[in-house]
C-alpha cells in the first residue's frame, strides 16, 4: 500500500514476499542487506512477517522497490546472494533503473577450481564479456579493479577449456625492467617473473595450482613478456595484452599483428597511469586514436563506478581524481 504524498516528501510503501525462505536471503544474515540498502539509499526499511515496509521520498521509494524486486527475481533463479552482490546491484541500478540485474549477474563466465562463478557485476562489464564474445580484438580502458583482466583470463580459460581455442598467451610489458634487465639476478625467465606475477595471481584464482602448472609446462598456457611476441604468428589462440598502457607504439603494432587465424586478442590498460619513459607515445592511446573506426574491433570503456575491490578502492580512486582536477592549470579565460 502505498501513501500518496508530494514529490519530494516522505511517503511509506509496503511490498509482500511469499517465499519466507527467499524473503531471509533477500534480507541477509542479521538483516544486513536490508541495513546496507538503507545506508546507501538513505531511506528506512522495515521486516516485519513477509512484508517489508519503506519509507522515504518517491525518488528512494522507487528506486528500492526496484531493487528488492530485482534481488528477489535474482533469489529464485537460484542466483546466491551475498552483501557485495548487493553493493553492485545499488550501483548498477543507481545509474539505470532499467537494468536488469538477471541478466548482467547470470551471464555466468566461468567456474573457478574452487567453485566461484565468475560473472560479470556491472553494465560496462557485461558489454565487455559480450564483446569479447563477438568480436576478434577487444580493447578494455580504464582503472585498475575494474576486471578488465580478470574477465578476459576469465573468458579465456573457459575457452581452452571448450576446446574453442588451443593455446592461451598472456603478455605484459616489462617496463619497469627497462634497459637495467640485464643487472637483474637470475636467468631470463626468473629476471622477468616479477612483472608477470599479477597474470600468474589471476590464473592460479581460476585453476587448481597443479592444472595450471601442468599447462604452463605444456606450453598450452603461456605467460611471457610483450617482447617474446615478436616474429610469432599465433593461431587458434587467446591473447591477452595486459598493462596495455606500457607498450610503446611499435610494441603495440607488433603485438596485433600476432594475431592469426581462429585466435582473439583482448588488450587491457590504464590510460592515465603508464610508466614509459617521458617522449615515449604509448601504443594504447595511439591505438585508441588510429583504430576505433574498424567494424572488427571493439573498444570498451570502464569507470570507477566499475571497481570491484574492496569498497574502499572506489573512495581512493575518487580522492585521487579530485586531487588531480585540482593540480590541473587553471585554463585561461578570453
Amino acid at each position: 500500500m502505498e501513501k500518496k504524498a508530494e514529490s519530494g516528501s516522505i511517503i511509506r510503501k509496503t511490498i509482500t514476499f511469499p517465499d519466507p525462505d527467499l524473503l531471509r536471503a533477500l534480507c541477509g544474515q542479521g538483516n544486513a542487506h536490508l541495513h546496507m540498502i538503507e545506508k546507501r539509499l538513505g531511506l528506512s526499511l522495515y521486516l516485519r512477517g513477509n512484508v517489508i515496509t519503506l519509507e522515504g521520498r518517491d525518488w528512494e521509494i522507487e528506486l528500492c522497490e526496484t531493487l528488492l524486486n530485482q534481488l528477489y527475481d535474482l533469489l529464485k533463479a537460484k542466483f546466491p546472494l551475498f552483501p557485495n552482490d548487493v553493493d553492485y546491484a545499488i550501483r548498477i541500478l543507481s545509474h539505470d533503473k532499467s537494468a536488469r540485474l538477471k541478466k548482467i549477474f547470470r551471464d555466468e563466465v566461468f567456474i573457478s577450481s574452487k567453485k566461484k562463478i565468475i560473472t560479470p557485476k556491472t553494465i560496462n562489464q557485461k558489454e565487455y564479456i559480450d564483446a569479447i564474445r563477438k568480436f576478434d580484438i577487444v580493447f578494455g580502458i580504464g582503472p585498475a579493479g575494474t576486471g578488465k583482466t580478470y574477465l578476459a583470463m576469465a573468458m579465456a580459460i573457459a575457452s581452452l577449456l571448450k576446446k574453442d581455442i588451443n593455446r592461451v598467451v598472456l603478455a605484459r610489458p616489462a617496463v619497469e625492467a627497462g634497459e637495467h634487465l640485464g643487472f637483474l639476478p637470475g636467468d631470463l625467465y626468473e629476471k622477468v617473473n616479477p612483472y608477470l606475477r599479477p597474470l600468474y595471481d589471476a590464473l592460479h584464482d581460476m585453476m587448481d595450482f597443479d592444472s595450471a602448472s601442468r599447462l604452463i609446462q605444456q606450453g598450452v598456457i603461456e605467460v611471457a613478456p610483450l617482447a617474446f611476441m615478436r616474429g610469432r604468428t599465433l593461431n587458434d589462440s587467446f591473447v591477452i595484452l595486459d598493462e596495455a598502457q606500457n607498450a610503446t607504439s611499435e610494441q603495440m603494432k607488433m603485438f596485433l599483428t600476432r594475431l592469426g587465424f581462429s585466435s582473439k586478442a583482448v588488450i587491457t590498460g590504464d590510460i592515465t597511469q603508464t610508466d614509459l619513459p617521458e617522449g615515449k607515445i604509448s601504443g594504447l592511446i595511439e591505438a585508441r586514436e588510429i583504430l576505433s573506426h574498424i567494424n572488427g574491433i571493439r573498444f570498451v570503456y570502464f569507470s570507477k563506478e566499475d571497481v570491484i575491490r574492496h569498497p574502499l578502492v572506489q573512495e581512493i580512486i575518487e580522492a585521487y581524481d579530485k586531487l588531480e582536477q585540482k593540480r590541473q592549470p587553471e585554463k585561461p579565460r578570453y
